[in-house]
């Protein structure tokens, strides 16, 4: 069984930049079928924020992260990286990685295994 770890989370300003890590161990992330970033905002529901495939390293984004967010993966370090740029103050939450099986877009249900989450804050 797979555990995750994310980091790099804090505060930042508006219009700052994090980079979030994964970092998998007990499991090759190049077992799973995907491995997808999640965020979950106080009194709000978990949303799924980006998703990579590892068979050909396609990857999903959802429309509220479009064009600001990258995700990425290194399978040397089997960890994946999520790159935000042009934070938002409602970019702050709770970020979360998570594997998959098979294909389950951003359905939180379908994934197996999730760490612990990182706080990211942004404001002034």
């Amino acid at each position: 069984q797979v555990q995750l770890v994310e980091s790099g989370g804090g505060l930042v300003k508006p219009g700052g930049s994090l980079r979030l890590s994964c970092a998998a161990s007990g499991s090759r992330l190049d077992y799973y079928y995907g491995i997808a970033w999640f965020r979950q905002a106080p009194g709000k529901e978990r949303e799924g924020i980006s998703l990579i495939v590892n068979s050909d390293g396609v990857t999903y984004y959802a429309d509220s992260v479009k064009g600001r967010f990258t995700i990425s993966r290194d399978s040397a370090k089997n960890t994946v990286y999520l790159q935000m740029n042009s934070l938002k103050p409602e970019d702050t939450a709770v970020y979360y990685c998570a594997v998959s099986q098979d294909y389950r877009g951003f359905i939180a249900e379908g994934y197996t295994d999730w760490g612990q989450g990182t706080q990211v804050t942004v404001s002034s």
